[in-house]
């Protein structure tokens, strides 16, 4: 009797506990309100775009800005957002001899390593101010007459690590070293150097505040569910946790380090500064991994698809960064437009905002449905992730402690698991809305006169033609700035693939086998 009271009231949690994940889902699950006006991408939509962009794949014809002749300096310029603004320089009409890359690496994109093989490259860790001021100090190619000055120089600093997953505070230094000591290393280079202008690519995710998931039945909706982000520093959060994760705390102190630099002394003049903040999710040809990720990786298990935010393809995301620098550029020549140096402006993709089951639509269908989707509950992941945090940031302590020792014993996590924590859910399970209307404003009225040409769909179907015209050649992303492996730029579908690769090791458990240390713990 005793044994069927025990099974039955532990039937009753079981089915109390499916019950909630049930209800919670439903919750997170929840589509965005239907006065936000975007409508989703029909077949046809998608089939017509797919054309009119194989037809015409030069989106930014006719839209970027004129030459101006100066020296360039691209940190970060190897890698994704740093390599579209080399090409971008080029296709303007820059002198090649006038652009340098500085960067941990050497370019390894083949669009790069092909059109820009003549751009000038120097090695330097951003957090090495000694290797960045002799990168910068390099002497220049080309000369000039007797007498005649260099070139005036703008900076554009691209580099990041972008440790989007990690959120407690003791682990804030390994985001900082890079994003806010790197940063202010490039600043007091630039200035040595005497340049006159440098732009900054922040990021949106600065402004997203964290939510918790675990609600209480009377609860209809996640705290900031829908979240409408304009570039007003007065949204932005206070207190750490108050932040999605440490990835955004660091990049806005590096922000602000920019933004505080502006109208410093520079050589012999003085340094304009200005900040991008791109949209959630940088994705385009040359090392996406987006799209690319979801082409590649053919089966892709996923629990975000209702979610609507605004995405940055690439070649808008680097477009505003050069209507900023002839902006600042404008105002050491005497403008009279308003003076926007050191200050934020969001950007974002034209057109109306998607969601992710948006982009799912488009990549299943224009792959001939090569790349199929597996929609997982958030609730059921949610409880994965936070085990996964648990142990991390407990061995991390651990590490760190006097007791570092015990924690050696413990294996690091490696492989996409790591991604999978629930500072992710924070920035993927929210509906995400980038107001970017003042940087879309004129220069007389404050703007940067941004007018972004692509649509998000446009630029998936841009990184698809790409992808089927290299033969599904992936190219890996190297973030600039750091070695270190786990610099990615953030993509839902990394965390993704984690989730697999702990069912995968469940299963081996269940099943009495051994798991492989290499895959998943190492």
């Amino acid at each position: 009797m005793a044994i069927l009271a025990a099974l039955g009231s532990f039937v009753t949690v079981i089915a109390l506990f499916a019950l909630y994940i049930w209800s919670n889902d439903k919750k997170m699950k929840a589509p965005p309100p239907n006065n936000l006006g975007s409508k989703a991408w029909s077949n046809k939509l998608i089939h017509d775009t797919y054309e009119r962009v194989s037809t015409n794949p030069r989106l930014l014809e006719g839209r970027l800005q004129p030459k101006t002749r100066r020296r360039y300096i691209v940190v970060g310029g190897a890698g994704f957002v740093g390599g579209w603004l080399v090409l971008q320089l080029l296709e303007r009409g820059e002198d090649p001899r006038r652009i340098r890359i500085v960067d941990i690496r050497p370019p390894t994109r083949k669009d790069l390593k092909e059109v820009a093989s003549s751009v000038d490259f120097a090695q330097a860790d951003i957090t090495d101010l000694d290797a960045l001021l002799k990168a910068f100090q390099k002497p220049w190619s080309f000369s000039t007459s007797p007498g005649e000055p260099e070139p005036k120089l703008t900076i554009f600093h691209t580099a990041a690590i972008i440790r989007f997953f990690e959120r407690h505070p003791s682990l804030l230094s390994l985001s900082d070293k890079i994003n806010l000591e790197g940063t202010t290393n490039v600043i007091n280079a630039a200035k040595e150097v005497g340049a006159s202008t440098l732009v900054y690519t922040s990021s949106g995710s600065v402004a997203v505040r964290r939510s918790s998931f675990w609600l209480w039945p009377w609860q209809s909706e996640p705290k900031y569910f829908m979240q409408v982000l304009n570039d007003d520093d007065g949204i932005l959060p206070k207190k750490h946790e108050e932040f999605f994760s440490n990835y955004a705390v660091s990049k806005l102190r590096a922000e602000r380090v920019v933004r505080g630099a502006d109208g410093s002394k520079s050589g012999n003049g003085v340094l304009r500064t200005g900040c991008v903040r791109p949209g959630n999710g940088i994705f385009g040809p040359g090392g996406d991994i987006l799209v690319d990720r979801l082409l590649r990786e053919k089966v892709n298990p996923t629990w975000v698809p209702t979610v609507m935010q605004s995405f940055s393809y690439v070649e808008n995301c680097t477009l505003a960064h050069l209507c900023y620098e002839r902006r600042l550029n404008e105002l050491q020549e005497g403008s009279k437009n308003p003076d926007i140096g050191g200050q934020a402006f969001n950007i974002t993709d034209a057109g109306p905002t998607p969601t992710y089951g948006d982009i799912y639509t488009a990549v299943n269908i224009l792959s001939k449905g090569a790349a199929t989707f597996i929609y997982l509950s958030p609730t059921f992941i949610m409880s994965i992730a936070h085990l996964v945090e648990w142990y991390y940031v407990a061995r991390h302590l651990l590490v760190q402690s006097s007791l570092s020792f015990l924690g050696k014993l413990f294996p690091a996590i490696r492989g996409d698991v790591i991604f999978l924590q629930p500072s992710m859910f924070s920035l993927t399970n929210v509906h995400l809305i980038f107001d970017d209307s003042r940087a879309r404003s004129p220069p007389e009225k404050g703007g940067l006169g941004y007018n972004p040409p692509c649509t998000t769909l446009e630029g998936v179907c841009k990184v698809i033609l790409e992808y089927e015209k290299s033969g599904g050649e992936v190219v890996d992303r190297a973030v600039a700035g750091h070695p270190e492996p786990t610099t990615l730029i953030f993509d839902p579908t990394m965390s993704e693939k984690g989730v697999v690769e702990v069912v995968e090791a469940v299963e081996k458990i269940s099943n009495g086998l051994k798991v492989d240390p290499t895959k998943a713990w190492n």
